[in-house]
């Protein structure tokens, strides 16, 4: 093919104009990052030699284009640049637009993703969101109380029973820890049951409804079969890590009508993609990725844990989570990691009510008595 045989009235009839925008950190000189920022526009989209590309629509419209270059740091420069909305026609090009090859280089992250509204034509986002997951407890106004079942090397029976536990004692969301899947100390499918059929009796003594989450992340192969497996059982919800399944994995369990479960979303395999200036920004990651890709709950690592998240950036993901974006529900915060009971009233102050606290191990450090210690849990936020 010749370029000067380019058909440009085809193109441009299949062009809307539309073009959604991405905020690039880039890091160094501003000469440096100027210059990363046109590299940017080409990569992300033709990935050609500029200087060759025949007249038109290619250049005018389907390579991207700096909308918004500015200092926002020291060392920090933010370029806005939009890309043409046709190049990215579903959700894993859309993921290719924003940051594919461009994911390669070094001193350059995603800070912020706003779509344009015809690529809400494949993005449904949470299924449930926030209202939707209230709605299944029947609890609108407190914060939501989550556990999870630790640690690995119990049986499937030791996990049922410490399931009937959380939820007899007030605890609404029990969730599977991201380490358990289908080893032969627990299998899959005996522990869901037995956890399914202890959330099933202890609604039957107290009257009042726990979730339990289930943890499907499998090989691609298996995926789908544990989430109906669930459903089956009785599950409340399902729980993902899409750093190890994929985003689009993630986002095709939270649009399948046959499995819809509420999906939380878990950070297992995620931390490269945010880490030392590199990859996305904390809440453009753990907050809008997971929302477009179809999560009701994120459970992120809070400040002041084990993990090295700023207050800032924790709070950045929840807000994230509820800013208006087309008509997508909001995603429930989950921060978690090295949480104890007695940093609930700063969590509040920070988060507001629309949280779900999640305590793990801290259940069995703060006293003898399990039982006791998640009455405690529940009561503290009273």
């Amino acid at each position: 093919m010749h370029f000067q045989d380019f058909d440009n009235d085809r193109l441009h009839a299949q062009l809307s104009g539309e073009r959604f925008l991405v905020t690039y950190e880039l890091f160094g000189t501003e000469a440096d990052c100027r210059t990363a920022a046109e590299e940017i526009c080409v990569e992300q989209s033709i990935e050609f030699p500029v200087s060759v590309v025949p007249e038109g629509d290619i250049p005018g419209q389907i390579v991207g284009r700096i909308e918004d270059f500015c200092q926002a740091d020291e060392d920090v420069w933010e370029a806005k640049i939009s890309f043409c909305a046709e190049t990215a026609g579903e959700f894993t090009q859309l993921l290719n637009v924003v940051f594919g090859n461009f994911s390669i280089k070094q001193h350059v992250r995603v800070a912020k993703i706003e779509l344009s509204p015809s690529l809400y034509d494949f993005i449904k986002g949470p299924r449930f969101g926030i209202e939707g997951i209230r709605g299944l407890l029947q609890e609108y106004e407190k914060p939501l109380l989550m556990t999870a079942l630790k640690p690995m090397g119990l049986s499937a029976e030791d996990f049922g029973s410490l399931m009937y536990t959380f939820a007899e004692s007030g605890i609404r969301i029990v969730k599977d820890d991201h380490g358990l899947a289908d080893q032969k100390f627990a299998p899959f499918r005996e522990r869901v049951k037995a956890c399914c059929d202890a959330a099933k009796a202890a609604y039957e003594k107290t009257g009042q409804k726990s979730l339990y989450v289930p943890n499907v992340t499998a090989p691609f192969a298996e995926l789908r079969e544990r989430a109906l497996y669930a459903k089956e059982c009785g599950a409340g919800g399902i729980m993902v890590a899409p750093g190890l399944t994929g985003l689009d994995a993630m986002k095709a369990l939270a649009e399948d009508d046959e499995i819809g479960l509420p999906v939380f979303s878990h950070p297992a395999f995620s931390g490269s993609n945010v880490i030392n200036r590199q990859g996305f920004s904390i809440p453009a990651y753990y907050g809008t990725l997971m929302r477009l890709a179809g999560a009701d709950a994120v459970i992120f690592p809070n400040y002041g844990g084990r993990f090295a998240f700023t207050k800032e950036e924790c709070l950045g993901i929840a807000l994230a989570g509820k800013e208006p974006l087309q008509d997508l529900k909001t995603m429930i915060p989950c921060p978690s990691g090295g949480m104890q009971i007695d940093r609930i009233a700063g969590m509040l102050e920070t988060y507001g009510n629309d949280i779900c606290l999640l305590i793990g191990g801290g259940l069995f450090t703060c006293g003898p008595d399990l039982k006791q210690n998640c009455l405690d849990f529940a009561k503290a936020i009273e």
